[in-house]
């Protein structure tokens, strides 16, 4: 009756031994550029959007590490993305609902451009510190903002994205890392949704 009981325990523990095994197998180390989202109801429109927020550490992030005139993904990892439930107008441009990459050109003086484009997945999408084909990207652009950083003093240490419902028809989206504040607006058309609602009936 002893042995059996011994030999049970023997078994038990070879079980719980290779389970350890297998979560310590499955367990990954923490992310350098962790997964983030942020998402806002602004009017009749979701605003959602999903990227990787990488951290300064003690680097110069603009003109170093992202090079001045060079298209960044705005983000890390894989394309950063935004997506609107309902068509939105965006620096005078209607952008159908959907979903879209976000790219940033960073330049040491004057505007950056903001490029909302139409092809999340393309290679382009992947690629950090790399010239791109500006054309072939451009192409693809359902949008593209020209808009002057603001320079701040306090530095933001991981890169992160807002929403912010201003009046609750207009959104603006701010874009934070090291001491670059970079912002954008999104006009959801809450009144000509509207009137063409009331005109339906």
């Amino acid at each position: 009756m002893k042995m059996k009981k011994l030999y049970g325990f023997a078994i038990a523990l070879m079980f719980l031994f290779a389970a350890s095994k297998t979560t310590q197998a499955q367990m990954q180390p923490p992310a350098l550029s962790p997964a983030s989202s942020v998402s806002q109801n602004v009017g009749f429109t979701k605003i959602s959007m999903e990227y990787s927020s990488p951290g300064v550490k003690g680097r110069k992030i603009f003109g170093d590490l992202q090079k001045y005139g060079v298209t960044w993904r705005a983000g890390a990892n894989a394309p950063t993305m935004i997506e609107f439930s309902t068509a939105v107008n965006i620096n005078g441009t209607n952008i159908a609902p959907g979903k879209y990459s976000l790219f940033i050109t960073p330049m040491q003086s004057g505007e950056w451009t903001i490029h909302i484009n139409s092809k999340g997945n393309a290679v382009y999408a992947y690629t950090s510190g790399e010239k791109v084909d500006e054309v072939a990207l451009a192409k693809d652009d359902a949008v593209a903002i020209n808009t002057t950083p603001e320079m701040v003093d306090e530095i933001q240490e991981r890169l992160t994205y807002w929403i912010s419902a201003e009046d609750n028809k207009v959104a603006k989206i701010t874009m934070a890392w090291e001491n670059v504040r970079l912002s954008f607006m999104v006009d959801t058309q809450v009144d000509q949704k509207l009137k063409n609602f009331s005109e339906m009936f």
